[in-house]
């Protein structure tokens, strides 16, 4: 293989790594805010106790993210320096703001918070997990002012041959942005959600002790488990609207669409030779595509063929379809994913009102919602999957390609034996990751003690 594409495939590996620990990151410290509140409102210790136990986890999960985002970003001058040479002065801004400020405010306020208990007023403590899930956010905020702007390029020109920043605000004006950001977010809460309520659930099978502390971290995990699960539904849906707008060619490849149709099929299957753009075989529902795309049932909606054609005659020669079988799986995986968690999120939050989820014969659900925690990861991989190659062959949409943002500098064993680096690195902390949360999962809550608040007491003699 050659440095181009063994440095896509190090590249697009160390980044699916690391999105495994961001939405969890994003979603679980989400949680531990709303538990601490409860605990401050209603001066209950077992809402501390849950804040310290799931904060526990929160902090194994945010080392590793923290660690796998440092080698993400050093690969942009090591094997993508002609991207970095070419957009450094639009991408650097974003990404230096979300470092200096994002990422330094969350680490802070995260150290004031782990240290602080019992030796700061339970407000400011309270406060300190706020500002946490506060930088959390912003930190995927600046990244992803940065993504929007190679998914669909504003505020810049070209100058001397390089991308120059014209107007910052346009980046933060991106509608891209706007749509992508909320559905990262909603999607970090469904996996921090589905996290909680997965633990919960083996906690509760065990009838160890601590079981109403696991019951009151089960109703809140549900309860964000079914907002958020639709909350991610329906921006997905106005962000796909967008998508066939603005990168027609990534929700044709998403939907193997070969094809132009009025009106367009979904493909609830499909089996297809990407060298001849035919099927083999397919399950489609009518109309339904277009009633999706543009919520009526007779939208047009461009295929890959007549794409493919208008962009030789825009950008000059070249294929310009991204790997489709990888793009509609992704899409498949993501959609599929997200259809079970909101299914799942709705029967729990139901047998939870009926109070039938302690019964010996819901037993099973509880089970089923053990092995759920992996659904939320499976869906964010997929989308991310979808949202980077279903862009390609394009590093910058319409502005660079790929093949020339590679280093070329860089000789493909050199990359060949880093892309095997870090594959046995992160193979290592990924067992190490894993093994830490079973760990602390399994052992279960702490008795905490608590500090009697009293007025000034005065004895009589």
């Amino acid at each position: 293989m050659d440095a181009l594409t063994l440095s896509r495939l190090q590249f697009g590996s160390t980044i699916i790594y690391h999105f495994l620990f961001v939405p969890l990151t994003m979603g679980l410290v989400l949680l531990v805010a709303v538990m601490e509140t409860l605990y401050v409102r209603s001066g209950n210790t077992t809402y501390k106790r849950m804040a310290q136990f799931w904060g526990k986890l929160f902090l194994i999960n945010f080392a590793l993210g923290v660690v796998t985002g440092i080698v993400q970003e050093f690969q942009f001058g090591m094997n993508w320096s002609a991207y970095s040479r070419f957009i450094g002065d639009v991408f650097g801004a974003p990404l230096a703001i979300e470092a200096l400020l994002a990422f330094f405010m969350e680490s802070t306020f995260l150290g004031i918070w782990i240290f602080g208990w019992d030796q700061l007023p339970k407000k400011l403590h309270l406060a300190m997990i706020w500002m946490v899930v506060l930088g959390s956010h912003l930190s995927a905020f600046w990244i992803l002012v940065a993504n929007s702007f190679m998914q669909e390029p504003v505020g810049y020109a070209i100058h001397n041959g390089r991308a120059e920043m014209t107007n910052f605000f346009a980046l933060l004006s991106n509608p891209n942005l706007w749509f992508q950001f909320p559905h990262v977010a909603a999607g970090g809460a469904v996996t921090g959600a589905f996290f909680v309520v997965g633990i919960s659930a083996y906690q509760l099978l065990r009838n160890k002790s601590d079981q109403d502390l696991f019951q009151r971290s089960l109703k809140i995990g549900m309860i964000a488990a079914l907002i958020a699960s639709i909350t991610v539904a329906t921006i997905g849906h106005f962000q796909g609207q967008y998508v066939v707008q603005h990168q027609p060619m990534k929700m044709a490849a998403a939907e193997a669409l070969w094809d132009s149709e009025s009106p367009a099929s979904f493909s609830l299957i499909t089996i297809g030779n990407e060298k001849l753009r035919t099927d083999v075989f397919a399950i489609k529902v009518p109309y339904l595509l277009s009633f999706l795309s543009y919520n009526n049932f007779t939208g047009e909606v461009q295929g890959i063929n007549q794409l493919q054609a208008q962009y030789v005659k825009q950008y000059g020669p070249g294929n310009y379809v991204p790997p489709v079988a990888v793009t509609y799986w992704g899409f498949r995986a993501m959609f599929i994913m997200g259809t079970l968690m909101a299914l799942l999120a709705t029967v729990g939050t139901f047998l939870m009102y009926k109070r039938w989820l302690n019964r010996p014969q819901f037993r099973w659900f509880l089970w089923v919602m053990v092995g759920a925690i992996a659904l939320p990861y499976i869906a964010n991989t997929g989308g991310w999957i979808l949202t980077e190659i279903g862009r390609q062959p394009w590093l910058v949409n319409g502005v660079l390609r790929t093949q020339d943002g590679v280093s070329p500098s860089v000789g493909a064993g050199s990359i060949l034996f880093t892309l095997i680096t870090f594959i046995l690195l992160y193979g290592v902390l990924a067992v190490v990751d894993a093994f830490l949360l079973t760990k602390y999962a399994r052992k279960g809550v702490e008795p905490v003690q608590e500090k009697v608040e009293t007025e000034e007491l005065v004895v009589t003699y």
